[in-house]
């Protein structure tokens, strides 16, 4: 978000991330800091767990699992 700098950026960068124009507009000009879009539905709805998957990222539950397998084993009896 702090890389896109300025507004238009902003709202280009939103567009191909696939947000329609209007939505992509508002967001643009919001004065909210980096901290304050992570927790908003403007990321959450561009940047998902697919799109991070298909970039090479591995989600914290899939290294979790892989570490510990054995704490995600049902308790034997």
């Amino acid at each position: 978000w702090h890389d896109w700098k300025k507004p238009e950026r902003k709202r280009k960068n939103l567009i191909r991330l696939g947000i329609d124009q209007d939505h992509a507009y508002a967001w643009s000009r919001t004065r909210k800091g980096g901290w304050a879009i992570a927790q908003s539905p403007i990321l959450g709805t561009t940047i998902t767990l697919k799109r991070l998957k298909q970039k090479g990222y591995q989600s914290l539950t899939d290294v979790y699992i892989e570490l510990n397998p054995s704490l995600c084993e049902p308790p034997s009896t």
